[in-house]
C-alpha cells in the first residue's frame, strides 16, 4: 500500500550534490530523505579512477561514492532506493511522487537528478566504460598521457574537448559521421591548425574493442563508401550530447535551451522552495567539486526557507 511520509527536506538524486545537501540538512537537525533510483553516488559510482577531488590523490569512484553516502548517513540522512516520477507543489509542501505510489512531502525539495550523456550504443561501450571509454575530458584526460585518443562528434563540445585532450595525448582523432563540422568557425579553425588533431570524416564507430581491462582499438566504417578499418587508441571520448534530467517537475520550471534548470545564487529554481544542484543545473562545468558546492548552498538556502516559514516541522514529524 502506498505511503505518505513527511520530512523537512526531500532530496531527489543521490549524486555528490544530493548527498552533500543531505549531509548539511541532516546535520542542521532537519528530517531529511534522499531518494535514488539506482545506487548512491550518481555518475561517480560508475567511474573508475578519480584524481581531481581535493584530499584524494587517487580513489575509485565507487569508493568515493560510498564515503559520501556513509558520511551523510552519519548525521542522520535517510537514503531510500525509490524512483521519483514527479515533483510538485501543494501549498507549503513540495512533494515527490514515486513510481511505487509513495509520496514524500517536505517543506523544501532539492533536485540533484543529474543527467546522462548520449551514448554511442555500440558493442564494447558499456564494457569499457571507465576503462578507456569516458564522457568527460576534464575528469579523465590526464589518465591517457602520451596515448592516442579518439573523440566522436562534430559539435562545439566534441571539438573543444578534443583540443583540451591534446594537452595529454600524443594524437587526437576526431571522428565525425559527416564531412563538415557543426562547431563554430573559430573553434573549427583552431582545431584545423593544431598539429596533434586529425579528423576522420564520414565515419562511425561500429565497435569498441579491448583486451578485457582497457580499450585497445576501434572498428570504424565509412558511411559513404562502406569501407571498414581499425584505429588503435588508448581511449575514446564520445561527445554526442548530454541530457539533463530536468523534466521531473509537474510545475513550469525555468530552464535554458538545453533543458538545464536555471537557478539563482541560492540554487533556488523558479519554484519557491525548490532547489537544484549538480549536473542538472545550468553552469559552466560539471565536476564533483562544483556539485558539492551546489549541494552545500542548496541545503543552507533550504534551511533559511524553512526558518522563514516559522514552522518547526521536524519536531512535529520525528
Amino acid at each position: 500500500m502506498a505511503e505518505v511520509k513527511d520530512y523537512d527536506v526531500v532530496i531527489v538524486g543521490a549524486g555528490p550534490g544530493g548527498l552533500t545537501a543531505g549531509l548539511y540538512s541532516a546535520r542542521a537537525n532537519r528530517k531529511t530523505i534522499c531518494l535514488e533510483k539506482y545506487l548512491p553516488g550518481g555518475q561517480i559510482a560508475k567511474t573508475g579512477d578519480v584524481e581531481d577531488y581535493p584530499g584524494f590523490e587517487h580513489i575509485e569512484g565507487a569508493e568515493l561514492a560510498m564515503k559520501f553516502a556513509d558520511h551523510a548517513k552519519k548525521f542522520g540522512l535517510e537514503i531510500k532506493m525509490e524512483e521519483v516520477a514527479e515533483v510538485y507543489v501543494d501549498g507549503d509542501y513540495r512533494i515527490a511522487r514515486c513510481e511505487s505510489g509513495n509520496l514524500y512531502r517536505g517543506r523544501a525539495a532539492i533536485l540533484s537528478t543529474g543527467g546522462s550523456p548520449v551514448y554511442l550504443g555500440v558493442p564494447g561501450e558499456e564494457e569499457y566504460s571507465g576503462k578507456g571509454v569516458s564522457y568527460c575530458a576534464i575528469c579523465d584526460g590526464a589518465f591517457f598521457r602520451d596515448q592516442i585518443i579518439a573523440v566522436v562528434g562534430g559539435g562545439d563540445a566534441a571539438v573543444e574537448e578534443g583540443m583540451f585532450l591534446t594537452k595529454f595525448a600524443s594524437k587526437v582523432y576526431i571522428i565525425h559521421r559527416r564531412d563538415e563540422l557543426r562547431a563554430q568557425k573559430i573553434i573549427r579553425q583552431r582545431a584545423f591548425e593544431n598539429n596533434k588533431v586529425e579528423f576522420i570524416w564520414d565515419t562511425v564507430v561500429e565497435t569498441i574493442n579491448g583486451d578485457g581491462t582497457r580499450v585497445t582499438d576501434l572498428s570504424l566504417k565509412n558511411v559513404k563508401t562502406g569501407e571498414k578499418s581499425t584505429l588503435e587508441v588508448g581511449a575514446i571520448f564520445p561527445y554526442l550530447g548530454f541530457r539533463p534530467n530536468s523534466k521531473i517537475t509537474r510545475e513550469n520550471m525555468r530552464t535554458d535551451q538545453g533543458g538545464y534548470i536555471l537557478t539563482d545564487e541560492k540554487m533556488e529554481t523558479s519554484i519557491k522552495g525548490v532547489y537544484a544542484c549538480g549536473d542538472v543545473r545550468a553552469q559552466l562545468v560539471r565536476q564533483i567539486t562544483n556539485a558539492v558546492g551546489d549541494g552545500t548552498t542548496a541545503a543552507v538556502a533550504a534551511e533559511k526557507h524553512m526558518e522563514e516559514l516559522g514552522d518547526k516541522f521536524a519536531e512535529r514529524t520525528k
